[in-house]
């Protein structure tokens, strides 16, 4: 039986993410994705974790609104936060199904001060990268985790790894069912 996992992105890394990490944690299951626009309901750039997750809460639970008759409802929400005068980068994850959510946060990184002081004037991440780093979409690319890394680490594995820790409630049942 073929599962439906509904992507609340149209974002291709973040798809190809949630494909990899299914994939991975469930290989002996079949799944067909389908992604979905649907608001965050949050600041077009979320800046502490709490926004961020209640961005990637809100495009799970708006995807399973729009598209009840699935089996998974997945929501990527990126973000930053100030620490201590510096900025990190993160996102989070939250997988939901019928009965279960699983969610999880990606690692986390220090922007550089170019790029701190694009978002700081309310430039989105991904244009602020756009910018310094001279670059066209690079949020649907490779993203500021791959520019900077050199991508060592691309932004699909990224979200990827993350994305497989929402899923461990769903890998283990017997410990997390409610």
């Amino acid at each position: 039986m073929i599962k439906k996992v509904i992507v609340a992105s149209r974002n291709p890394v973040k798809i190809s993410a949630v494909k990899i990490a299914f994939e991975k944690m469930f290989p002996l299951e079949a799944f067909e994705l389908e992604s979905v626009s649907v608001p965050s309901d949050v600041s077009e750039q979320p800046k502490d974790n709490r926004e961020t997750l209640t961005g990637a809460i809100n495009r799970a639970n708006n995807a399973k609104e729009a598209f009840e008759d699935s089996d998974f409802w997945v929501g990527i929400e990126g973000g930053v936060e100030k620490v201590k005068g510096e900025m990190e980068a993160f996102a989070w994850i939250v997988v939901m199904s019928g009965d279960l959510t699983g969610k999880a946060k990606t690692g986390t990184f220090f922007l550089p001060k170019k790029v701190v002081d694009l978002i700081d004037s309310g430039k989105e991440l991904g244009e602020a990268n756009d910018i310094v780093f001279d670059r066209t979409n690079s949020k649907q690319k490779n993203g500021a985790v791959g520019i900077l890394t050199g991508n060592i680490i691309d932004r699909t594995n990224y979200y990827a790894e993350a994305v497989i820790l929402a899923l461990i409630p769903f890998k283990n049942t017997e410990m997390y069912w409610r």
